[in-house]
């Protein structure tokens, strides 16, 4: 009953903030004005993510009080957390250089895998591999990978708010079918949370997330199938198979950029999800889509390995075969002219 009290004041308490910080945008000129790189087309506030990221920071606390998150759980998210909001924050009124928002994500991932990574190990077509010294160098790089994709891919009204959401759910059914129910608090925690916030944010976006809460949310993901993988080294695999969208698309659009030697860090918007709405001249179907097949399609698959009843690795490339065909469809990251 206290932790349903604590998730409606997390929800309030995001949604309200949701509300002051659309305000102060508006008096500060903290606005998104459109241009040749982006998808929306009025002039919006930017920076309603901080309400997600203060709203679930200050609920921890409380949760670890009820003893259903640990200590190393509340340190690792509040320590990094903070850190890519505060980056982000700053970014959202300026401009940080690439390298020291690199060296910040990389501090954040650091710092993450070194309260919650203890004794992590890989489970590959049923073995248990212990990867040594490789273990916190592939954690650290796949925490700062989704730190950015998480940002690549807030870049259409709502979509992002409801990929956290809508992973985050089936996560907590993946581990309450699995046998791991302790592991759902602080994902239920960051539902209302982002709920709070996605009310200001559902298409058509009264206010933006900006890279405080993108860069929050995909540092806090990574940081939640750390905490699953080390307590079942399966379930790195249902997380892999449930970010499955903005995985592949992503990592298909840098792959594609990359090789044409394009400046990464440039903003672009050659994403599928992004050609996708153009096309459709909506951003409601695109995250409907989104949120139908990672009901439909990717949970499933994810529930079957945790129960044993498919390989991790397996089940993985079933997952992410059609999404590649997807990614492959709308051109993701090939020049709007070349299409």
């Amino acid at each position: 009953m206290i932790f349903y009290c604590l998730l409606g004041a997390v929800f309030f308490a995001s949604l309200s903030m949701t509300y002051v910080l659309r305000r102060y945008a508006l008096a500060n000129s903290l606005i998104d004005i459109p241009n040749a790189r982006s998808s929306h087309t009025l002039p919006t506030p930017r920076g309603g993510g901080v309400a997600i990221v203060v709203s679930f920071l200050l609920g921890l606390p409380v949760l670890h009080s009820l003893q259903l998150v640990d200590l190393s759980t509340l340190i690792a998210f509040i320590g990094a957390g903070a850190l890519i909001s505060i980056l982000g924050f700053a970014d959202d009124h300026g401009h940080v250089a690439a390298r020291w928002r690199l060296t910040g994500h990389f501090l954040a991932a650091g710092w993450i895998f070194f309260w919650l990574g203890v004794g992590i190990k890989l489970s590959i077509l049923g073995f248990v591999i212990d990867l040594k010294w490789f273990t916190p160098v592939l954690f650290v790089v796949f925490i700062v990978w989704m730190l950015n994709l998480y940002n690549f891919m807030d870049g259409i009204d709502g979509l992002a708010s409801l990929e956290a959401i809508s992973v985050c759910l089936s996560a907590c059914l993946v581990y309450w079918l699995g046998g791991n129910r302790e592991l759902i608090w602080p994902l239920l925690l960051l539902v209302g949370a982002v709920t709070g916030f996605l009310c200001w944010n559902f298409p058509p976006a009264r206010i933006f997330m900006g890279d405080a809460g993108s860069g929050f949310l995909g540092v806090t993901l990574a940081g939640a199938a750390i905490i699953a993988t080390a307590r079942k080294p399966e379930l790195l695999w249902c997380w892999l198979i449930l970010l499955g969208i903005f995985i592949v698309d992503a990592t298909w659009t840098l792959l594609r950029r990359l090789l044409r030697g394009d400046k990464i860090y440039e903003a672009h918007r050659t994403h599928a999800y992004q050609y996708a709405s153009r096309q459709y001249r909506s951003h409601k179907s695109v995250v409907y889509a989104v949120l139908a097949i990672n009901i439909l399609w990717l949970t499933p698959l994810a529930i079957l390995v945790a129960v044993g009843w498919f390989s991790g690795i397996i089940a993985l490339v079933v997952a992410y075969a059609p999404l590649v065909v997807i990614a492959c469809k709308y051109q993701a990251g090939a020049l709007e002219h070349q299409r």
